[in-house]
């Protein structure tokens, strides 16, 4: 005890020697937490030079704080952590805000007395967490959507080595490492490197590993896929391909060029091959639109409603489903319209309750949606709530009417109207609830628990977040303070910061 004493009263230099390792940080931080020694009593530093060299070992490993918590009394000495703290501490040290550690160290400390610390957003150390996490997050989607490989060819004694691809970027944070995952998953079947500044990561071979950062210059200026196929013509080069999907997809009725810009900040346009098609694609823009309208034919063959109030009368005469024709009245979306720059909460169908009084999310689930709202401090009355169904689906027993799924045919029948609502509120972030209400946006049903906790970009600019349905957790005894609770608020937290993000342009 005299030792720990002689710990906490004097001060204490804590050097990491990498500035992104949070298990270097988080054994430095617990053995300050058993000697006792106050955050007010540690000057952090870390080895910003060494980035670009590996330390080996797991990239993935586990969580070493996040145990369960044991049955009996915690023995002397052991520190537990939550989850939460876990998951947003590992996203912070990525950060390159010299002060992040001591943050970090700091909430530590505080939560210990503060079980419930990081849910008050007024705290100042809270606010400052949520504006590392915000930067980072951003820095995290960003490198996922603008990363560029181009391909060429790996060296070998004879110059003519296996196809191998290669990108440049420049990310504002220590991201690479937190993003392999991603690009294993998705360019796995490929060889290739992703070079930056403060590091380099090589998938070759089934194997990842992690060399010096590097300079634009060590990239390939451009894509020699012509090399590889079947002629030399340019136009089959990958990148020439690339620039023809991108500018067969570039949507002119859904652009919005300053949304657009704030998505695709100018600076990242340097390192993307279809950036140089973007003015003309924009100046062409009206008279691809009036080419689109001629040529395509509504499905409802009918004109789309050019108010929420019309919308809202149409929806209640629509029979073209099974569920439109069940009795039930209609239950449209209710809310704020904030001209792109507002939430949308997108849920499945109304239910028993929502169809009863004609508004949605008033029943049971509604008021678990309005507990963790309040716990975010999202306000309700300020973002607009509807369904992706707009029509109650039940199978009667007995006396009551239990809800049933729509089928994706129904989902994707109702888009119609969901498609138009939207053009109506014109939401800057839309937080879908649950798999029927992700796939009325996405045109799929995504797996909600890959897709959680992520951000993407529709092809009108918004952002959409995934999360489960609050009735999930009504089904599955999830009450607050449990993983799958947790999980939700979470993703609910993550909507708020997105909005926060948007609005503040």
């Amino acid at each position: 005890m005299a030792t720990r004493a002689s710990h906490a009263d004097r001060m204490i230099a804590v050097h990491l020697q990498r500035a992104d390792d949070f298990a270097e940080w988080r054994d430095r931080a617990r053995d300050l937490l058993r000697d006792g020694v106050a955050p007010d009593r540690v000057l952090w530093t870390a080895g910003e030079a060494d980035q670009g060299l590996g330390q080996g070992g797991d990239l993935f490993a586990g969580d070493l704080f996040a145990v369960p918590a044991p049955a009996s009394p915690e023995p002397e000495g052991e520190i537990r952590v939550s989850r939460e703290f876990i998951a947003q501490a590992k996203l912070a040290i990525l950060h390159r805000d010299p002060n992040r550690f001591a943050l970090l160290y700091r909430l530590l400390w505080r939560s210990r007395a503060q079980p419930r610390l990081l849910a008050n957003a007024a705290d100042p150390d809270v606010h400052a967490l949520a504006a590392l996490l915000r930067q980072v997050r951003r820095d995290i989607h960003k490198m996922r959507a603008f990363v560029r490989f181009r391909l060429t060819r790996r060296p070998d004694a004879g110059g003519n080595g296996a196809p191998f691809y290669v990108a440049w970027f420049e990310p504002d944070y220590f991201t690479l490492r937190h993003n392999a995952k991603f690009f294993i998953n998705r360019f796995g079947a490929h060889d290739w490197a992703i070079l930056t500044p403060d590091l380099t990561l090589v998938w070759q071979d089934g194997e990842l590993r992690e060399e010096p950062g590097a300079r634009k210059e060590d990239a390939p200026a451009e894509d020699t896929m012509s090399d590889l196929v079947s002629g030399s013509d340019s136009e089959t080069s990958g990148e020439a391909l690339w620039n023809a999907y991108y500018a067969a997809i570039f949507n002119p009725a859904r652009l919005k060029t300053k949304m657009m810009v704030r998505e695709m900040p100018r600076r990242y346009w340097k390192n993307l091959p279809e950036a140089r098609l973007i003015p003309d694609l924009i100046a062409g823009a009206q008279a691809r639109e009036a080419a689109m309208v001629d040529a395509g034919a509504d499905r409802f063959d009918e004109p789309a409603p050019q108010s929420l109030a019309e919308l809202a009368q149409r929806v209640s005469q629509c029979r073209r489903c099974a569920i439109g024709c069940n009795g039930t009245t209609a239950v449209t979306g209710e809310g704020a319209s904030m001209g792109g720059s507002g939430l949308m909460i997108l849920g499945e169908q109304p239910g028993d309750n929502e169809e009863l009084a004609g508004r949605p999310f008033v029943g049971p689930a509604g008021q678990v949606l309005d507990t963790m709202l309040g716990e975010t401090g999202i306000d309700r009355g300020r973002a607009w709530l509807t369904n992706a169904v707009k029509h109650f689906k039940f199978e009667q027993v007995g006396k009551r009417r239990l809800h049933q799924s729509p089928t994706a045919g129904e989902i994707d029948m109702c888009r119609w109207w969901l498609d138009h609502e939207r053009r109506l509120v014109t939401p800057g972030v839309i937080l879908a609830l649950g798999a029927s209400a992700a796939r009325a946006v996405l045109g799929r049903t995504p797996s909600i628990q890959r897709e959680r906790g992520q951000v993407s970009t529709l092809a009108d600019g918004s952002r959409l977040i995934v999360t489960t349905h609050p009735s999930y957790l009504l089904r599955s005894g999830g009450e607050p303070g449990s993983t799958a609770w947790q999980a939700m608020l979470a993703d609910v937290a993550l909507a708020g910061e997105v909005l926060e993000e948007v609005q503040s342009g």
